[in-house]
């Protein structure tokens, strides 16, 4: 495969494997989080939480790419106050192209995630609490392993999205080839130029190995967690 891509086509596909795991890492945490309160918590503003971590899913990307360099660009309200106190600039990096991922891929992690911990029986979850367990232990030890084939089914899932994701990538980061250029925005590059037909189909190929794997391995993981979790 070192010959049939050329040194652009592996960049684009360096970046996106990047790009995708850190979006990955970056959403996880918060992702548990927000999925625990919409499955657990009763809380005023909770529908609203709901709509605004579903809402990328519904709004054109094109739009939450613009309203990211509108808030994370250099003279936005929190891209301006990043530079100003950290010297952090997010837009036109690959740093914002992992921003842009990971908010577009948020929806679906939190999803999977939340189904995950509504099929857990709150009753163990409580048993394990009149034991004087705190919430914290309760999850790590009760709520966590049962949870874990959704957590890799979402993981797998957010990493899918954020290496197919273009439209708010592009806007934010714009499609600089070596520093923001992922696998869409190199397709699309290879398809606007005369003889990019041949370059644009080899990245399309890499893109449904790269899907078609990640997918296998989720499967693979998911079915190896549900057992030790099933035997345990």
């Amino acid at each position: 495969m070192t010959d049939w891509l050329g040194p652009a086509e592996w960049q684009a596909l360096a970046l996106s494997l990047r790009v995708s795991l850190f979006a990955t890492l970056l959403s996880l945490p918060l992702g548990v989080f927000i999925a625990y309160a919409l499955a657990r918590w009763q809380f005023r503003g909770k529908h609203l939480l709901n709509v605004l971590v579903h809402l990328p899913l519904i709004l054109p990307p094109v739009v939450t790419g613009y309203l990211l360099l509108l808030t994370f660009g250099r003279q936005g309200a929190i891209g301006s106050w990043l530079y100003d106190s950290f010297g952090i600039v997010l837009a036109f990096r690959w740093t914002g192209a992992v921003l842009a991922a990971a908010i577009m891929a948020f929806p679906l992690m939190v999803r999977s995630l939340r189904l995950a911990i509504e099929a857990v029986d709150p009753k163990l979850e409580q048993a394990a609490a009149t034991l004087g367990a705190s919430r914290l232990w309760v999850f790590a030890t009760v709520t966590l392993p049962l949870i874990l084939p959704g957590l890799i089914a979402g993981s797998v899932l957010a990493f899918a999205k954020a290496m197919g994701e273009f439209g708010a990538t592009i806007t934010f980061v714009s499609n600089i080839p070596g520093q923001t250029q992922t696998l869409p925005s190199a397709i699309y590059a290879f398809l606007q130029v005369p003889g990019g037909e041949g370059p644009a189909l080899r990245l399309v190929v890499v893109s449904i190995i790269v899907a078609m794997g990640a997918l296998l391995v989720s499967e693979w993981l998911a079915r190896r967690a549900t057992q030790r979790v099933a035997g345990a």
